[in-house]
């Protein structure tokens, strides 16, 4: 191979991975959020259906919440990946489904409770994980909130209103941020600065209303409840190297071959072939970016 030809090819190369780049940029922005307006609509259906087997036949957000709160009583944890209400935060304007898990899956759905700790509502820390740039990013603006801002959450057991007291920001790795408080509390979670994950966006809020659909049971004063005891994990990223590699080489082959094949054709040929080959190829570098997005920071 001569100098001129490595030269060409690696300038090929090198325009190539160019144009990647600045395709993964508005797909992490943009696109991401189409997969996770699909699963917001499942999982409004599935807890409208979920309000409906209980009997719950209120209108969401048509009650008033009562102060000072009462604890809900004790519940299940939904399923990994199930609605577990919805979160509204009007200073943002923020209103999603929240969803169990805080998993790249998970928070790929929604903003995500973290196993392990309490259900809204209950006894001690209840600790919810979102995006803060992609897939909808739900916690994009969550700096803005100030003390003394609402945070709505309605559960299957009622409406419960926090109201935001601190914020904070720590390491990436900083778990004791959604450990056990002795008082109902909520712990919102995300990267910062946006565009990055050197460090973690923590906003703190206390239960200060609520109103309970059903039987209190067990509901105490929140003022006098226990702490919850509970174990939990950071978010982190979970997709797998070896796929997103193999992805890459299949875009490479493809952009090779339609490349080669163009070259032996002429006229109108070579145009259909541009054309057909680009259309592969686009379809191949979406899966390719589908593979790789889930190896960025769990709430990039």
């Amino acid at each position: 191979m001569s100098f001129t030809t490595l030269r060409v090819t690696v300038g090929r190369v090198l325009l190539v991975l160019g144009v990647l780049v600045l395709l993964f940029i508005p797909y992490l922005l943009w696109a991401t959020g189409l997969s996770t307006a699909r699963a917001q609509h499942t999982l409004r259906t599935e807890f409208s259906q979920a309000r409906h087997r209980a009997g719950e036949t209120t209108p969401l957000h048509s009650v008033v919440p009562t102060s000072p709160p009462r604890l809900a009583p004790p519940a299940p944890a939904p399923a990994l990946g199930g609605a577990v209400g919805f979160l509204s935060v009007p200073r943002i304007g923020l209103s999603m489904v929240i969803v169990e898990g805080t998993g790249t899956a998970q928070l790929e759905a929604g903003p995500g409770h973290y196993p392990g700790t309490p259900l809204p509502g209950q006894s001690g820390n209840v600790a919810i994980a979102g995006h803060r740039t992609t897939y909808l990013h739900p916690f994009y603006s969550l700096d803005q909130l100030e003390p003394g801002d609402p945070i709505e959450i309605e559960t299957l057991q009622g409406m419960f209103v926090y109201r935001v007291t601190a914020t904070q920001i720590v390491a990436p790795g900083d778990i004791a941020v959604v450990g056990p408080t002795p008082t109902p509390t909520l712990t919102l979670t995300t990267c910062n600065p946006r565009y990055s994950a050197s460090q973690r966006l923590v906003v703190h809020a206390a239960l200060t209303a609520d109103t309970l659909y059903g039987p209190t049971g067990a509901a105490g004063r929140a003022a006098t409840s226990p702490a919850s005891v509970h174990a939990v994990a950071l978010p982190t990223p979970s997709g797998s190297r070896v796929t997103a590699v193999l992805w890459g080489v299949v875009v490479a082959a493809v952009i090779t071959a339609v490349w080669a094949l163009a070259l032996r054709t002429r006229g109108r040929r070579r145009g259909a072939v541009l054309v057909v080959g680009l259309v592969v190829w686009l379809a191949t570098v979406y899966v390719f970016f589908e593979a790789l997005a889930p190896l960025l920071p769990a709430q990039y």
